[in-house]
């Protein structure tokens, strides 16, 4: 349930419009409802302002298909992260509706127009071709979370002059996030030309010594550039939900 359709119904309860005993119905699975598999945060809306995001790995299809039809009945706009491809079509047949992004691996199941809640332009600027799985990641969940969001793809330090012929982008966004892999140096770089908050995110992309993803990690940890942030390595959603929560401020 979202704030909206909270209000809503509260005010149908003391316009005598609704009955005591129907909204207590209509909020009996409040704060979360048990299905066996999992408990599903309907509360979420209320507390944080975004329905629960399904995190796709590791879950059946049934299992994700009975959380999004849950969601689904309350008209929950619903994001699934990290979602292989094989389990798309199981879910497509339940859910016709729902449009699947094979670079980011997430779907989305829209049932609700998405309002824009934050004040500014959400920018993602990625390294490299290769990260930009992560970077599709944090624009899908910046979209919807109710953003504008635009982005600079392939603009790493290794061509310098790619990024900089683009900086208008870099100085009209009100947050940026910064996705690179290799040494993980370009978050750095653009948190040393704006003056808006940059969160950064290490990606897994790299040679032997990048460990994964540790090396960006460490750089990125380490960076002398004031108002840079950082999260978990591949985290694009976790970026996308800081850098969504700062554009409503």
């Amino acid at each position: 349930m979202n704030p909206d359709d909270l209000k809503i119904l509260l005010m149908q309860v003391q316009k005598r419009k609704v009955s005591v005993e129907r909204a207590l119905k209509a909020l009996k699975s409040l704060p979360f409802e048990d299905i066996g598999c999992a408990h599903i945060d309907h509360h979420r809306h209320l507390r944080q302002g975004a329905p629960e995001t399904i995190f796709g790995a590791g879950k059946t299809t049934a299992q994700i298909r009975a959380i999004m039809e849950k969601m689904h009945e309350r008209k929950d706009n619903i994001l699934v992260t990290r979602l292989d491809a094989d389990k798309v079509p199981g879910l497509r047949k339940a859910f016709p509706k729902a449009k699947y992004y094979p670079q980011s691996r997430a779907l989305t199941l829209v049932s609700r127009p998405i309002p824009i809640l934050g004040k500014g332009t959400i920018l993602v600027v990625c390294a490299g071709t290769s990260d930009i799985p992560v970077a599709e990641e944090a624009m899908v969940t910046a979209r919807m979370m109710g953003n504008e969001v635009d982005h600079l793809y392939d603009v790493g330090v290794a061509g310098i002059h790619r990024l900089m012929s683009r900086r208008e982008k870099l100085f009209e966004a009100h947050v940026l996030i910064v996705v690179a892999g290799m040494e993980g140096v370009l978050p750095s770089v653009v948190g040393g030309l704006v003056d808006r908050p940059v969160i950064a995110v290490p990606t897994s992309v790299g040679y032997g010594s990048n460990f994964g993803g540790v090396t960006a990690l460490l750089a990125m940890l380490n960076s002398c550039a004031s108002g840079i942030a950082v999260v978990n390595i591949d985290n694009g959603y976790g970026a996308a939900h800081i850098a969504s929560l700062i554009n409503r401020i």
